[in-house]
């Protein structure tokens, strides 16, 4: 095999936004990840600070969406979203595109809108992954994007939010990974619940994937490279709906 455990579990942002979950589900998950040694988590918006306290000085990041689900928010507003964030110990943001704009083909609002969260997030030294929706877009929709991702220097692109009518597919991820210049990274987002399939993400150049099956997914990982198994006291099932 070609990876070692942390290539992998360092590609995975651990789901933590369903609107039912609670808190004790958030408190287990945050300790999943860290005991897993995933890349972030990415946790609704009210539970981010206590996020980033359990997870200071593990290696495990924390995130945050802006303008989740829909992107519908005003610029202004997805921009006070992202300082409270930073405020709030977030060292990620996942701000969703105004999808509105995109299918109505205003560019420049796409761009201002984009723009506005990645200059206060690099601002504070902090990254930006722009989620384009890709359910809902045509393909020169989702090449325009690249586009413009990469003139502002996104840290970056990211298929769905999960909520969407569909998820990552590996066509969109050649896609944009072909698209976008080589300093913007692409996240896959929906639908990525087994090993092989993150493995197959990985092989187009992916670096991170939204899931929320984070331990079968790392548990088989450390099967395929002969680890011990991980003991985890949390229960699998608080922390499993998401993506």
């Amino acid at each position: 095999m070609n990876f070692q455990y942390t290539d992998i579990s360092r590609m995975i942002d651990h789901s933590l936004l369903k609107p039912t979950m609670t808190v004790d589900d958030f408190e287990v998950g945050c300790r999943l990840a860290v005991v897993y040694q995933a890349g972030s988590v990415c946790i609704q918006p009210y539970y981010l600070k206590r996020c980033a306290e359990i997870l200071h000085g593990s290696g495990c990041r924390a995130s945050t969406v802006i303008g989740f689900p829909h992107g519908g928010h005003t610029t202004q507003i997805k921009e006070a979203e992202a300082i409270q964030a930073l405020r709030d110990g977030g060292e990620e943001l996942d701000m969703v595109v105004n999808i509105s704009k995109v299918l109505s083909g205003d560019w420049d609002f796409v761009r201002t809108d984009i723009k506005a969260v990645i200059d206060v997030t690099h601002a504070a030294g902090q990254k930006v992954k722009v989620i384009f929706e890709n359910c809902y877009l045509s393909d020169s929709q989702k090449i325009r994007l690249c586009e413009i991702c990469s003139e502002l220097k996104a840290d970056w692109v990211k298929t769905s939010t999960g909520y969407g009518t569909g998820g990552a597919t590996l066509d969109d991820l050649r896609l944009m990974r072909k698209y976008s210049t080589p300093e913007v990274q692409v996240k896959a987002a929906g639908g990525v619940r087994d090993l092989d399939t993150l493995l197959q993400c990985r092989e187009i150049g992916v670096s991170r994937v939204g899931a929320s099956a984070t331990q079968g997914m790392l548990d088989e990982c450390r099967k395929r490279l002969q680890l011990p198994a991980i003991s985890f006291s949390g229960t699998a099932g608080s922390v499993s709906p998401g993506y």
